[in-house]
């Protein structure tokens, strides 16, 4: 399955482009990324259409793949009722909303919250070009409550990392308390984003939750020291985007945390994930595995019955030994 933006998606983001110069959105993107790298949140720099339209054009790809990915985890392993409405809390420019009805096309009700209004006006136009034109798109701030309705699926990516972390234990449980089936959490890869993922998931679970994914399991966290869990995928870079990035691969690795957390059961399928890119050497394969109780380094031998067949998998996805 592409991760990388849909057709009417990529043309909405192509069109609200036309007529402005790449040189200053790519201004525009460097002050918003500076602005990023020292702590600082969109309220404090995303303040006009052209910045929105800069960090939408240089992030969403990313974010977009990243939420695509958490969400193609969700729709192999969830086995309940369809999803009919999803609410995305810190929704920025629709990003997640986007990435939940291209996996879930049977979504009807879509509502995104966010404090931040020219966020808000470029998701509606780019829900609009994309076919989606009957969003509820909700002006509210994170900290100071949730004012939506309850949703089967609830959806906060790359929001939590803007938040105060005392402040991170109460909107998670106010996103449960909305929470219909499943609430996806996604952050960026990094030791904080991790934090704030592994904060969420504790209170989750004592909360009744259970850990559909990455975790094949609802104990507690075996991740310790200075590692952090943490997944990737690769997404195909446009030239505007090469180019408001100044980058000359015309790929990007987006490196992103998660967390999905049901209502229901968590199934039957509680095998090991892996947790980093598999090493294939001559002679035998090394996995890194967590399996609900550890983290564990599995070597399978390439004279194994199953090593050819476990060769193919990636960094994130399910290991079964005895699999099919």
């Amino acid at each position: 399955m592409s991760r990388d933006l849909p057709p009417g998606l990529r043309a909405a983001l192509s069109g609200l482009a036309e007529g402005r110069a790449l040189n200053d959105l790519k201004r525009q993107h460097g002050a918003v990324s500076n602005h990023y790298r020292a702590g600082g949140a969109s309220s404090g720099i995303i303040a006009s259409d052209a910045r929105a339209l800069a960090y939408a054009l240089a992030r969403l790809p990313a974010t977009y793949a990243a939420c695509r990915s958490v969400l193609d985890r969700l729709d192999a392993a969830w086995d309940g009722p369809p999803f009919s409405s999803v609410l995305d809390i810190g929704c920025g420019p629709g990003t997640a909303l986007m990435a939940a009805v291209a996996q879930f096309p049977q979504i009807e009700t879509l509502i995104g919250l966010d404090h931040n209004p020219a966020f808000l006006a470029l998701a509606g136009q780019l829900l609009g070009a994309a076919g989606r034109g009957d969003p509820a798109l909700i002006h509210g701030d994170l900290s100071r409550g949730l004012p939506a309705e309850a949703a089967d699926l609830v959806i906060a990516s790359y929001a939590l990392v803007e938040l105060q972390p005392e402040t991170v234990p109460d909107v998670v449980m106010r996103a449960w308390a909305l929470t219909r089936q499943a609430l996806v959490l996604v952050e960026p890869g990094t030791p904080t984003g991790f934090q704030r993922i592994a904060m969420a998931r504790h209170h989750l679970v004592s909360a009744g939750a259970r850990i559909l994914a990455p975790c094949p399991h609802d104990n507690a966290c075996p991740m310790a020291g200075d590692d952090w869990c943490h997944f990737s995928v690769r997404l195909a870079r446009s030239r505007t985007h090469r180019h408001l990035k100044g980058a000359a691969v015309p790929f990007e690795d987006e490196r992103f945390s998660y967390l999905v957390a049901v209502r229901a059961p968590a199934g039957a399928n509680r095998s090991p994930r892996i947790l980093a890119p598999p090493r294939h050497q001559k002679g035998a394969s090394h996995f890194r595995l967590c399996t609900g109780e550890r983290l564990e380094e599995v070597v399978i031998p390439s004279r194994d019955a199953a090593h050819k067949r476990l060769k193919r998998l990636e960094w994130g996805d399910i290991f079964e030994k005895d699999g099919n």
